[in-house]
């Protein structure tokens, strides 16, 4: 009986460890930098409109992403495995599935479901290609929170035993073609194969591959 190949999964995610941002950027940074606080919180979804409430009396368990003026929930959409409903509801890093973020998990996870090599898109704070960094006003910090991710995406979550079956996949600042240029070649001498970009730049306000100046 001939074996089934295993699966090249090409689109996945990761959810980003709690200290990912703390752990790398310089002190003066460290109360703007992206981190994680716990609190309570409120989720309402209706019209299409996803809304929440951060701080709420009665409110249920939920780890908060913070970076600058930005507040985000972490909702159970965002790590849905080995949850029996799918729903908008707040989560905490305790609840999700370890192989959400934590490399050793997630190798085994891809064993039991006979994957044998994975891209893992951002998740919950950058969104799937770094929009939220793009977005900050301050764009030396936001340089850092980039390359940040990506010397984490190369050096812990694809290193080890994920090398070869976690591919790299960064991220570069979208508001720099010279800089974005410069990260590429950065990542790609580390390790890096791959470029997380939008398939969609015009609504980021970014030229499009239709625009006469899109290279900036």
């Amino acid at each position: 009986m001939p074996q089934i190949p295993r699966i090249i999964s090409v689109d996945d995610h990761v959810v980003e460890p709690p200290d990912l941002w703390t752990s790398r950027i310089p002190a003066r940074y460290q109360d703007r930098c992206p981190r994680v606080e716990r609190d309570t919180a409120i989720f309402n979804f209706e019209g299409g409109v996803f809304s929440y409430e951060k701080g709420v009396e009665g409110g249920t368990p939920c780890d908060w992403w913070l970076y600058d003026d930005l507040v985000y929930p972490f909702p159970k959409l965002s790590a849905a495995v080995g949850f029996d409903e799918l729903d908008i509801t707040p989560v905490t890093f305790d609840e999700i599935h370890p192989a959400g973020w934590i490399q050793k998990e997630r190798l085994a996870a891809m064993d039991e479901n006979h994957v044998d090599v994975s891209i893992c898109f951002p998740n919950v704070l950058p969104r799937f290609c770094g929009q939220t960094f793009y977005e900050r006003e301050d764009k030396e910090l936001a340089m850092l929170c980039v390359q940040a991710y990506n010397d984490w995406m190369i050096d812990e979550w694809c290193a080890g035993d994920g090398r070869g079956r976690l591919v790299p996949l960064t991220l570069i600042p979208l508001w720099d073609p010279v800089a974005a240029a410069v990260e590429v070649h950065r990542c790609a001498e580390k390790g890096s194969f791959a470029v997380a970009f939008s398939e969609n730049p015009f609504p980021l306000g970014l030229p499009s591959i239709h625009d006469k100046d899109r290279f900036w």
